[in-house]
């Protein structure tokens, strides 16, 4: 996942009109996650163009991918680059939870295998894997101070 934030109003457009722009990903999802990035967690992105992709053109539509999608931006906003041995895995709820998600143990083990050496999981995860440090986190705030974005 990867994410750029720049200033929207470059081009003299009115404030009210920044960019959304998706690659990979459900628009109206990434959106969504957006909206709650600023209302729930405080990173400030109104106004403000933002791009998100995945890498290497692969297409994601399932919730899992919520956390990874906000902690891009978040620290894309913040001028901040997340660790590159980083998973991020858990749906993003309207209220700013974080959910659990099918299969997480099985998708931190993939992760590992591919020399991923820490994740972020929701809550209650409970995941012990060698090799692995493991993060939780409730709320999507919670994430994003566990992990210095803010």
């Amino acid at each position: 996942m990867q994410s750029l934030v720049s200033a929207g109003n470059a081009d003299g457009r009115d404030w009210g009109n920044a960019r959304r722009i998706t690659s990979g990903l459900d628009n109206a999802r990434t959106s969504m996650t957006l909206a709650v990035l600023e209302l729930r967690a405080g990173i400030k992105i109104s106004g403000r163009d933002v791009y998100v992709a995945t890498v290497g053109g692969m297409k994601i539509t399932e919730p899992s991918a919520d956390l990874a999608v906000a902690l891009s931006v978040a620290s894309a906003a913040k001028g901040l680059a997340l660790p590159a041995d980083l998973v991020a895995i858990g749906e993003v709820g309207l209220a700013g939870e974080i959910r659990k998600v099918t299969g997480v143990t099985q998708r931190v083990q993939e992760a590992a295998r591919l020399g991923f050496k820490r994740a972020i999981v929701p809550m209650g995860s409970d995941l012990k894997i060698a090799g692995m440090e493991i993060l939780e986190a409730a709320r999507l705030e919670q994430a994003i101070t566990k992990l210095k974005i803010n």
